[in-house]
């Protein structure tokens, strides 16, 4: 029997009451305020950038608060109580869309593929994309790239399922294992871990089916990125370090590193969270924006019907300082 939504909420708060915020141990006293979408190992550049001590050699600290969603984060950028928001791009494209002054600029990439994976209630070995055809799934809100993603992958794969879009982002686990739905994407750690419990069974990655994408990004309101243009370069330049060194070491290596910021997952756990991240290409070497991936970004956009209309590149996106960041740490 399904539960109400109330009680799953209900049952979710906990987890969710107490912002997952940690600071590196710099002893500036300059701190970084940065608000991400969600915490995941999808991010692993960004936490080891932290244990590497490479935000502290920049002469600033980082503090992170999971804003549980890119309309979130993008709200605490406006309001000021973030001075960098880690999310989707679309977040900052509906806003420049709507002609807010100091809007939000994009200044740096990280990811540049979907990193969910799909979760199914019992084993599938031999999962196909058709097996969706007429099922629920639980995928994101209306509007989000990780839907809108999604809505794309089945489109093109000629699928007919039904997508959830009433759960909020932080409450789909847990919506899952109430009984909502037939399938539920979720980010790494949470779906092995959900997998390692018994709960469910990892049966795809979107972002291995759906292509390249400007995932997840920084953004910063334009009067902040002028006002401080040494923290965003220093912060370019220690999450650039920090992807180089988890593209050239092993994943048991990198998740050595990321046990203090995964509080209750295993060592093991995080090792093969590092790995599917690896396996499917997830991290960009250069943070700087190409102007065909915010193409492709827009037409898939375009395609869930949230477009209002295009905009330019120029107006949106920032490459430069991204750019020099690259050439200065390999080399080029």
């Amino acid at each position: 029997m399904k539960k109400s939504l109330i009680a799953v909420f209900a049952a979710a708060l906990a987890a969710l009451a107490i912002p997952f915020s940690l600071a590196g141990c710099g002893g500036s006293g300059e701190v970084l305020k940065i608000n991400e979408v969600t915490h995941s190992v999808f991010y692993a550049p960004m936490y080891l950038a932290d244990a590497l001590g490479y935000y502290e050699q920049e002469g600033f600290e980082v503090e992170f608060t999971n804003g549980g969603g890119a309309d979130n984060t993008m709200a605490a950028v406006l309001s000021g109580s973030a001075d960098v928001g880690f999310c989707g791009p679309e977040a900052a494209l509906y806003i420049a869309i709507g002609g807010s002054s100091d809007s939000p600029k994009v200044f740096g990439q990280l990811t540049k593929r979907d990193g969910s994976f799909l979760v199914a209630r019992t084993p599938e070995p031999d999962f196909k994309w058709s097996d969706l055809e007429g099922k629920e799934i639980l995928a994101g809100r209306k509007g989000g790239v990780p839907a809108m993603t999604f809505e794309y992958v089945i489109e093109e794969l000629g699928v007919n399922a039904s997508l959830n879009y009433d759960v909020d982002f932080n409450y789909m686990t847990a919506a899952f294992e109430s009984g909502i739905a037939d399938y539920c994407t979720m980010f790494e750690p949470t779906a092995s871990d959900y997998e390692a419990e018994g709960k469910g069974y990892i049966v795809a990655s979107v972002g291995e089916q759906s292509g390249e994408i400007p995932y997840t990004c920084f953004a910063a309101k334009e009067s902040y990125i002028n006002e401080n243009p040494e923290k965003i370069e220093g912060l370019l330049r220690a999450v650039t370090k920090a992807t180089k060194f988890v593209m050239e070491n092993d994943a048991a290596t990198v998740a050595e590193y990321l046990v203090p910021y995964f509080d209750g997952t295993s060592e093991e756990s995080l090792a093969n969270s590092v790995q599917a991240y690896k396996d499917i290409d997830a991290w960009v070497a250069n943070m700087a924006m190409e102007e065909a991936a915010f193409t492709r970004l827009q037409d898939v956009i375009e395609n869930s019907g949230e477009l209002e209309r295009r905009v330019d590149f120029d107006e949106l996106i920032l490459t430069d300082v991204a750019q020099k960041v690259c050439e200065e740490v390999y080399g080029i």
